[in-house]
């Protein structure tokens, strides 16, 4: 049993998904949770955010570049900064809990649950530009990963209504074809790029915030079509979304419709197998939250 994958309380094993929510996520695509992470654990990890953001590290990361990582000097903007988890041991104590893990394998029928990578997102109160993370899905930027069955879990550091920029989805939209391309990330243009889906997808389109108190986590799968609302308030948002592997997730090749090789940063971090395929079990860049075998 890996460090992080360990026992849940007895109130929080009474609060993974039923039947009816596994159900439903099969249905919908997305699913929150109750109020599940403690106070402290989260205040914790706002208090290391605060100290990875003034430029400290606890533990040293392979990479420089190539990845996401906002900087004072890039200005009050959007902040998107990757694999934090790895790097900040406040931010990895909130990214591991057990309870993370154990609902995301209830809801992904899965035994397993290992960490893929994670993403730290601020929203600065009053900015005077649009603010919002445009329409995309998380599996079109995972393309060298087997398993279409992965998910993330979102995670804000404080109350998020309607207007301080929660996640929102299009509700039943993993199971669309066609998206496989969706890559809106940067473009906060929430109408034009609906537009642009619309004309592809068949079905209609159900948006639907995801409104959370603090201490609730949101669940949706890799092929949810998902943004984010501007922050209209005067006051920070800030979430962690954690990227999650189910037990049968593999590395594998991919090249693009031009027949370019494309590559995933989470392959430069950890160790490679024999043949020298990059390995996405390895525990030292992806450490599990969660095992049947140590529930």
């Amino acid at each position: 049993m890996s460090a992080h994958a360990q026992q849940l309380s007895p109130a929080q094993g009474g609060v993974l998904p039923s039947d009816d929510d596994v159900a439903f996520y099969d249905e919908h695509g997305w699913f929150v949770s109750p109020r599940v992470l403690a106070d402290d654990v989260i205040d914790d990890a706002l208090r290391g955010c605060e100290r990875y953001y003034r430029g400290e590290r606890d533990m040293p990361f392979p990479l420089r570049s190539g990845f996401r990582d906002w900087k004072p000097e890039d200005g009050d903007i959007v902040r998107n900064n990757e694999f934090v988890s790895l790097q900040n041991r406040d931010v990895r104590r909130l990214a591991l809990q057990p309870i993370i893990g154990a609902i995301a394998a209830r809801l992904a029928r899965t035994r397993r649950i290992r960490l893929l990578d994670d993403q730290l997102i601020y929203k600065p109160g009053g900015l005077a530009t649009n603010g919002a993370v445009g329409w995309h899905t998380d599996r079109a930027y995972w393309p060298n990963c087997t398993s279409d069955n992965m998910l993330t879990a979102w995670i804000p550091f404080h109350d998020c209504d309607e207007a301080r920029g929660p996640l929102v989805v299009i509700d039943g939209s993993h199971k669309w074809s066609g998206m496989d391309d969706l890559r809106f990330f940067n473009n906060p243009d929430l109408e034009r790029s609906e537009a642009d889906f619309k004309r592809s997808a068949s079905q209609k389109v159900v948006r639907v915030p995801i409104v959370l108190r603090k201490g609730q986590i949101s669940f949706h799968h890799c092929r949810t079509i998902h943004a984010s609302y501007p922050n209209r308030t005067n006051t920070f948002r800030l979430a962690l979304a954690v990227h999650l592997q189910d037990d049968a997730n593999r590395y594998r090749p991919f090249q693009n419709s031009q027949g370019k090789d494309i590559h995933m940063v989470d392959e430069q971090i950890c160790q490679t197998l024999p043949d020298g395929t990059p390995d996405f079990t390895d525990p030292s860049a992806f450490p599990e939250l969660w095992s049947e075998d140590g529930a």
